[in-house]
């Protein structure tokens, strides 16, 4: 179905890629998304890659898994790679409208949704060109590559979503005429600050009470640069500072990390995946500071639902990040040391006033506005979508 006007309720498809049941930031959006669609009166289905094929209706609407290979090296992360399989879903599904997560090899969708008179949307949530710096391609190079890549998906789909202006910036690069804007959002209710009381109990776990509590919350990969917050914390050290990390989350280079916490002979605990976000709210709400060290962040969940629960956030200068965070946190040179000043910086203000800086700043990112402006997308508007560009940084 085309055109701007919608049905009363449309089936909203959404295929990803990248995502796995211990995945952060995409499968938190994901779900957030789609609930919101549901509770708008539509019918979202997500397709994601699985062991095998897999069919359940959620919180988020009807979740379908197909069977996809394993990413060697990646961490589990799987592909959808049956365009056969994917299609015949497509095809049985009968979507309206069709919103994708991966500009990469699911970019073929958008000529399927064409030929059908689908809508289609490409959710950009990185900057290809920050990736492809990230594995090693030069600058100049690695823009080429990225005007390429992302031309072809401007030709692909009907819209090209980007959550900041940092990810939408290589789009406006090329002139891309299809380019919208549209926040992610963090879930303000379940990430809220802890009652100082609750924050010294939980707190009491991981540090005495002359330390200084860092956590790092993400993916153990190598894009999200993770090292840097072990850096960070033997910089802090050697100046006398009291410092521990405790790091939530699993990846690749988890065993790596360790060993270089044990050369440097620094405290650090890994807890692993956090699967209860109650268990994670409260890591995040008792922290000092939590980092934000990968420097191709765009929205950057982890960081927002930190300021959600009331801690400022060093992050990585390179990001989306800082645009985000605003006065809460404090934009990180790429380096060790430069995060070790940043978390400085940070301690240097009364505890009271960075911690309201922090959920004030969360405060303008609620999932409501994220769903309207994403149907805004779709072709679905309403007065909160049309008004949501004022809480965007």
């Amino acid at each position: 179905m085309t055109g701007a006007s919608a049905p009363r309720r449309l089936t909203v498809v959404r295929l990803a890629n990248f995502v796995t049941p211990v995945s952060g930031g995409l499968r938190t959006a994901l779900r957030h998304l789609g609930a919101g669609y549901l509770a708008a009166g539509h019918r979202p289905v997500l397709i994601v890659p699985g062991e095998r094929r897999s069919s359940q209706e959620t919180e988020q609407g009807l979740v379908v898994t197909l069977p996809g290979p394993v990413l060697p090296a990646a961490g589990g992360y799987r592909l959808l790679t049956d365009r056969r399989a994917v299609e015949a879903e497509l095809t049985r599904l009968g979507p309206d409208r069709l919103e994708v997560s991966d500009r990469t090899t699911l970019r073929w969708t958008g000529g399927w949704a064409r030929r059908h008179g689908v809508r289609s949307v490409m959710v950009s949530h990185e900057s290809a060109t920050g990736v492809l710096r990230t594995w090693g391609l030069p600058g100049p190079l690695a823009a080429a590559a990225a005007d390429r890549l992302n031309a072809a998906t401007v030709r692909a789909y009907d819209s090209v979503l980007c959550t900041t202006e940092w990810a939408a910036a290589e789009f406006r690069r090329i002139g891309a005429p299809n380019l919208v804007r549209a926040p992610l959002g963090v879930d303000l209710e379940a990430m809220r600050p802890l009652p100082p009381a609750a924050r010294a109990a939980e707190r009491a776990r991981y540090a005495g009470p002359d330390d200084v509590l860092l956590v790092l919350c993400s993916r153990l990969s190598a894009e999200k640069r993770p090292e840097r917050a072990v850096e960070a914390l033997a910089r802090l050290r050697a100046r006398g500072l009291s410092a521990i990390l405790v790091v939530a989350g699993t990846g690749p280079l988890r065993e790596r990390l360790a060993a270089r916490a044990a050369r440097l002979r620094v405290p650090v605990r890994f807890l692993g995946h956090l699967s209860r976000r109650e268990a994670l709210a409260r890591l995040l709400g008792c922290a000092d500071v939590v980092l934000a060290p990968g420097p191709v962040e765009t929205f950057g969940l982890a960081a927002m639902e930190a300021l959600a629960c009331g801690t400022p956030v060093a992050v990585s200068r390179s990001s989306a990040l800082p645009g985000l965070v605003g006065p809460a946190g404090v934009a990180a040179e790429d380096t060790g040391a430069g995060f070790a000043r940043a978390v400085g910086d940070l301690l240097a203000r009364p505890e009271e006033q960075r911690r309201a800086a922090a959920r004030a700043q969360a405060e303008r990112y609620g999932w409501p506005a994220a769903v309207a402006a994403f149907l805004a997308a779709h072709g679905v508007r309403n007065r909160a979508a049309e008004t949501v560009d004022g809480g965007l940084a």
